[in-house]
């Protein structure tokens, strides 16, 4: 089955239903600290591309609390296209137009067979130009940290060291999901990096 067309309404009502790992207010919380770190290291962001959009939970939080910053969401999966309004788009062969201060790439990588998500990661790394929120499952986290009852388990599961490895050639790792562009020149602390 195509990556897209497992996303259909019926994973949507499973994963994002009574009970999902993520609903709106957490990601409210979660972009608005991510906001709020961004102003600390005065990194400005006036653009965000939402890679995996889903419901499009960030979408919404930065419409209320950051109408003025440009957002493009993009998703492989057709239902979430057409229902949440996000262009159609798989990573692995996508390539931006332009450059996003803040890219989001939220439980998105560990779909993709090893080859596909090594492309992905390059599109990604091309298309930030500031920070980058990044979550993605790890073998490390797959038991006691992820529950399985609310997360989808029939993922490619790799180690910490596979993504930070080819991450680390375009992005300074900030930590809590957090990586900064090598692009951008912002002084940091030694300890403020991991």
């Amino acid at each position: 089955m195509p990556t897209g067309e497992r996303f259909d309404a019926a994973y949507y009502r499973r994963f994002y239903g009574r009970n999902p790992v993520h609903d709106r207010r957490r990601i409210a919380q979660l972009a608005q600290g991510v906001f709020s770190l961004a102003a600390w290291w005065q990194i400005p962001i006036r653009s965000v591309l939402d890679v995996g959009a889903g419901k499009g939970y960030w979408r919404d939080w930065l419409g209320e609390a950051r109408p003025r910053v440009r957002y493009q969401g993009i998703d492989a999966s057709d239902h979430a296209c057409r229902r949440y309004g996000h262009d159609h788009a798989d990573l692995a062969t996508w390539e931006p137009a332009h450059t996003y201060d803040l890219v989001i790439c939220q439980s998105v990588l560990q779909y993709l067979p090893h080859v596909a998500a090594a492309r992905a990661i390059d599109t990604v790394a091309r298309a930030c130009a500031g920070l980058l929120f990044l979550e993605v499952p790890t073998v490390g986290d797959r038991n006691g940290i992820i529950d399985p009852a609310r997360s989808d388990m029939d993922v490619h599961w790799r180690t910490g060291r596979w993504y930070r490895s080819r991450f680390e050639a375009s992005s300074v790792e900030l930590g809590c999901g957090l990586w900064l562009s090598r692009a951008v020149d912002v002084p940091f602390f030694e300890l403020d990096r991991c």
